[in-house]
């Protein structure tokens, strides 16, 4: 048997064990002594220690033995899991507990180039190997191999009620956003991933930040000011480095952010002593708020009342949202979820005619199998650019490798650029405004300093004497957006 084919055999079997233990959970039968639930306790422990054996021979390369071990294991464990379920008094939970360590254990061969977890592609194992194709090759099973300063991070999610319940959310209602956020983040991941891959942080943290803060949306804007995939306040933004470039504000930046985002959880995990918890919960409500409320015991529990109990409901459902995002995207096989096989080799393409991100999301439809279309992805990867302007001829852009040839198919010559450009470029009609009285001369002025929230439109109301027109040419506006803080002239009401 391949070395391929015994990781996929494994991970089956694995699985198979998981539903095994559900099945056999859920059944009643006859009564038997006691004494038979301490024999079936007894080979529960067998069974998981021939599990760690097959694992330890497994990296050390002895695939057909460990296949053999694992085999005896698993069928013992199966049987006395089942035979549970019909004994009275019999702990179902105990089998559960010891499936979540065995899973546990499989994050990450360290001994040898596959994962248990893994499905690695041979052809894109091979391209990282020859390094052609960068880090966004790296074969999945290198990838589940996600440490927090040299420890797994799975030992460090505990599977409690909280992170249970998130991971229902992200399998039900929140699973068109974990898709989503799957998808976007491939495309991005050689932009972002060597940031925290630097700074020893676990990839999967970084996803499982990304899915619940913005879904893998670069240009992403909360209610409350934060923005970018990752969702930096504008002052912490600034102390990390990401700050207006040209006009351009770097927050939108993926590989930016991901880098900030990497220096400010180093920081707070040296603040908080590895507390991974404590130190997510920071990201959320705020560093200066979890330091006093958390104080010099900095190995308390997230879930220690005297710091749940102190924190807001957004921050108490953010921390396990982030943990149970990060803990399936390292092992989606295990909850029966897919993610995408994708290829997101990073690419290039030079116009060869003017077009606009929106017009070549037209003319590229659903080239490479991409049925929601190529907006997104070419938003994220070309962050500085406005979709709706039309960019010249040789200006060169991020793309996904699989549309290089794309792009020169359907969007240089042909029907569809020509059917792009026109819908671009259609007019919507403007209903004319009814006349504005001009205001008097001699007007009175006071000044406005515009307040978050505030538009042309909500001023103006305030006012109750004035109109949207006379305020924009009293202040030059033309067509630029307000800004929080700016001061305006407006008319005195009286």
């Amino acid at each position: 048997m391949s070395s391929f084919s015994a990781v996929r055999f494994m991970r089956l079997v694995s699985l198979a064990v998981a539903v095994s233990l559900v099945a056999a959970c859920a059944s009643a039968g006859p009564a038997k002594p006691s004494a038979a639930i301490g024999a079936l306790y007894g080979q529960l422990d067998v069974a998981s220690k021939g599990y760690e054996t097959a694992l330890q021979q497994s990296r050390e390369g002895d695939l057909p033995a460990s296949r053999a071990t694992l085999v005896q294991s698993l069928d013992r464990l199966k049987v006395a899991a089942t035979q549970c379920g019909n004994t009275p008094g019999c702990d179902s939970q105990r089998f559960f507990s010891t499936f979540d360590h065995l899973l546990r254990l499989k994050d990450g061969d360290f001994g040898g180039a596959q994962d248990l977890d893994g499905d690695v592609d041979p052809t894109q194992a091979a391209l990282a190997v020859a390094g052609k194709t960068g880090a966004a090759s790296l074969p999945q099973s290198q990838r589940s191999v996600t440490l927090l300063h040299g420890q797994k991070l799975s030992q460090l999610i505990a599977m409690n009620g909280p992170v249970k319940a998130a991971l229902e959310m992200w399998l039900t209602q929140w699973r068109p956003q974990l898709m989503d956020a799957y998808v976007n983040y491939e495309y991005m991941r050689y932009q972002m991933w060597p940031s925290y891959e630097k700074a020893d942080l676990p990839e999967a943290l970084l996803f499982g930040i990304m899915a619940k803060e913005s879904g893998g949306k670069v240009h992403a804007v909360s209610r409350a000011g934060a923005a970018g995939p990752l969702q930096f306040m504008y002052a912490t933004g600034m102390r990390f480095g990401l700050v207006s470039d040209n006009g351009f504000d770097t927050r939108f930046d993926p590989a930016a952010s991901a880098r900030a985002n990497a220096e400010y959880i180093n920081e707070q995990l040296r603040i908080f002593n590895d507390n991974l918890e404590v130190t997510i919960a920071a990201y959320n409500a705020g560093e200066g708020r979890v330091r006093r409320i958390v104080g010099d015991d900095t190995s308390v529990s997230f879930y220690d009342p005297r710091i749940y109990n102190e924190l807001s409901q957004e921050t108490r459902d953010y921390v396990p949202a982030v943990l149970a995002a990060a803990w399936l995207f390292q092992h989606p096989d295990s909850y029966n979820l897919r993610f995408p096989k994708l290829d997101v080799v990073p690419g290039s393409i030079t116009l060869q005619r003017p077009a606009s991100l929106s017009e070549l999301t037209v003319c590229l439809g659903s080239a490479g199998g991409m049925n929601d279309g190529w907006f997104r992805t070419l938003r994220n990867l070309n962050p500085r650019l406005d979709p709706q302007v039309s960019q010249p001829v040789g200006t060169a852009l991020q793309v996904p490798k699989l549309l290089e040839q794309a792009y020169a198919s359907r969007c240089v010559d042909g029907p569809w650029p020509i059917l792009a450009d026109d819908l671009h470029k259609a007019a919507i009609p403007v209903v004319a405004a009814p006349p504005v009285a001009s205001p008097a001369k001699n007007r009175d002025v006071k000044n406005y300093k515009v307040r978050p929230g505030d538009t042309l439109i909500s001023i103006v109301r305030k006012l109750h004497c004035s109109s949207v027109q006379e305020v924009a040419e009293m202040n030059d506006l033309g067509h630029r957006h307000l800004r929080i803080g700016q001061v305006l002239k407006v008319p005195v009401c009286r």
